[in-house]
């Protein structure tokens, strides 16, 4: 019987601000989309659970595109499996929207098809109640 929990989404959108350029070409760090993939967890887990969980580890981290400031990336995590105490997800980020400095300081464009920049798996863990 599949949980009911499986197949949860939840998407997030964010603005790359130029503070968060690490390398030349305004290039950020993987770091960065990590730490939206906690984020975007961490709703998951308060949807399915009622509680912030606590990530426990990713199995698969792959960096396909680069990110750069001035991009508004998207993350998904979907829920694939539900055990006991455990939530693993798939996680996916896209550049949704990317700055345009070729045609002007501020010019930026919507992207036709977003680049997909990283994917993911990882596995959230709820705690179980705390002994009295």
């Amino acid at each position: 019987m599949s949980d009911p929990r499986e197949g949860l989404t939840v998407t997030h959108r964010r603005y790359v601000p130029y503070s968060h350029a690490h390398y030349a070409g305004n290039l950020v760090d993987g770091a960065y989309l990590l730490a939206m993939f906690g984020d975007v967890a961490t709703e998951v887990s308060i949807r399915a659970d009622g509680d912030e969980g606590l990530f426990a580890s990713y199995s698969d981290v792959q960096f396909r595109a680069p990110v750069r400031a001035g991009d508004v990336l998207e993350a998904t995590a979907t829920v694939t499996r539900v055990g006991r105490r455990s939530r693993v997800m798939e996680f996916e980020a896209r550049v949704v929207c990317r700055g345009r400095p070729d045609k002007g300081e501020s010019a930026a464009e919507v992207l036709d098809e977003p680049i997909v920049a990283a994917t993911a798996i990882g596995t959230v863990v709820v705690p179980g109640p705390v002994p009295g």
